[in-house]
């Protein structure tokens, strides 16, 4: 927990190189008392860090932002044991310019720029404990932070925060943050609840790499890149573990991305994640994507109660071979994922699909997930489509031969009460599951097509099971199949 080593006395007095600064409550720093003017036009960077550096030797303490507007044209550098407190009525505003510039790193070449560093942020703080963020105020990069590669001076996250225990995100609001609005890596111990991220104008919200020991509650984020992300890179030199993660009480967008997902930076394993009760409304890319492209084993995943519409692909998993990692990783796995009470309405251009390398994908469930899909296409080929795997986007896959699922290379699936419809007369099959073993579908509903060949086509499955299913009038399911054998 936050460690409250406060001090005792009723005022503090802080000697500074100018003179003095008097915290007027035990443990409360206003950055007021430091010299921070909040007109929106004085750089306040000088007197935040003086308000850090003296919350930090006093042992602890909360460094207060009160009712204004607050320009940071310079980087706040976190101590331990501070809490920033952005209260209601407070706007911290970034600049163009004025940040420190980013450190060298001889691991870049496993990550873009800008996972690679961290020091060109609004925060930033490495090797830190019990650092928070809280209230109800607003952190703004104002339009000046940077959503490509930053020049010198400039920043492109509002907090970069590394190697941290017991770190906490709540309550504020963060807009504009350049690349990311919240980039963490290597951290155990986070928690969140309330916070509003709005980055639609420029990336990502927030990403939380390499970190352990998550409870993210009643986040809402809105971005153009991805909304909220876990990932494992190789930015600190090394594969570091992922997991105990919880994420409930969410609402995510994301323009041109994917809503809520796995990598696709995927150096370190993953495993024990829980998402319920999840909206999300839209997503150019995946509404809920988990990749293994560089070599991570993905496990124990389980999403519950989560609705989406406007997503380009509602659900994509793929091992792909990208192996952008250190240490010479293999290929990746993915095994023991749920899919539970998922609806998906207004799904975009791509079919909900499971592509794996062979013994790569195995264990996972669907219970009643129900989607609707675009469907109006005609018939085509059902042969496997073209697949990249160095890259892990849904379109890195051809166009699917199935209107609803398209199942590559995967072991031991099973859909139970559920189903697969399209807005639009579909000429492909609901299903195709192409190589791989037990894979069964029962009390499953299907959509069919008046010029499809089949509803449920299985090419080299072995082990495959069809039973209680219906299509959506009430008829027996047409299942094709070559070089497979029934498993019920």
């Amino acid at each position: 927990m936050f460690q409250k080593t406060w001090i005792a006395a009723v005022a503090t007095t802080v000697i500074l190189g100018g003179g003095t600064a008097v915290a007027a409550e035990p443990g409360v720093f206003h950055v007021s008392s430091f010299g921070a003017v909040a007109d929106g036009v004085t750089n306040t960077a000088p007197a935040v860090n003086s308000a850090v550096d003296a919350a930090h030797r006093a042992g602890g303490g909360v460094v207060t932002f009160d009712a204004g507007t607050y320009l940071l044209a310079g980087t706040v550098h976190l101590k331990s044991n501070v809490t920033i407190e952005v209260k209601a009525g407070s706007t911290i505003v970034g600049s163009k310019d004025g940040y420190d510039p980013p450190e060298d790193n001889p691991y870049d070449k496993y990550q873009d720029y800008g996972h690679s560093h961290f020091h060109n942020a609004m925060f930033y703080g490495d090797k830190v404990d019990n650092v928070r963020f809280i209230g109800q105020g607003t952190i703004d990069g104002g339009g000046g932070l940077i959503t490509g590669n930053p020049k010198k001076g400039q920043a492109d996250k509002i907090i970069s925060i590394t190697r941290c225990t017991n770190f906490e995100l709540s309550g504020i609001r963060m807009r504009r943050g350049g690349h990311f609005a919240a980039l963490i890596n290597g951290c155990t111990g986070v928690t969140s609840d309330k916070l509003f991220i709005d980055t639609a104008s420029d990336r990502d919200g927030w990403n939380i790499i390499s970190t352990r020991n998550v409870k993210i509650t009643n986040i809402r984020a809105f971005a153009n890149d991805d909304a909220l992300a876990f990932k494992s890179d190789y930015a600190l030199g090394q594969k570091l573990p992922n997991g105990n993660v919880t994420v409930t009480n969410a609402e995510l967008s994301a323009k041109c991305c994917n809503a809520l997902m796995f990598g696709s930076e995927t150096c370190g394993d993953f495993t024990g994640y829980n998402f319920s009760d999840i909206k999300i409304t839209g997503a150019g890319k995946s509404g809920l994507g988990l990749v293994s492209m560089d070599g991570a084993v993905i496990s124990d995943v389980h999403y519950k109660n989560i609705t989406m519409s406007g997503t380009k692909s509602p659900i994509m998993i793929k091992v792909g071979t990208r192996k952008r990692c250190g240490n010479n990783p293999g290929v990746g796995k993915v095994h023991d994922i749920t899919y539970e009470n998922i609806t998906g309405t207004s799904a975009g251009s791509f079919s909900p699909t499971i592509w794996g390398e062979p013994g790569s994908i195995s264990d996972i469930t669907f219970t009643n997930v129900n989607l609707n899909l675009p469907g109006g296409s005609g018939t085509m080929s059902t042969n496997p489509p073209s697949n990249d795997p160095k890259n892990y986007n849904p379109n890195s896959i051809g166009t699917r031969p199935a209107f609803g699922w398209y199942i590559h290379n995967a072991t031991n699936l099973k859909f139970v009460n559920s189903s697969v419809k399209f807005s639009k007369n579909d000429g492909r099959p609901a299903v195709i599951a192409n190589g791989g073993s037990k894979i069964t579908f029962e009390k499953f509903t299907a959509q069919r097509g008046s010029n499809s060949p089949s509803d449920l086509l299985f090419q080299n499955v072995s082990g495959f099971c069809v039973k209680d299913s219906a299509n959506t009038s009430g008829g027996e399911l047409r299942v094709g199949n070559s070089g497979s054998s029934n498993g019920c």
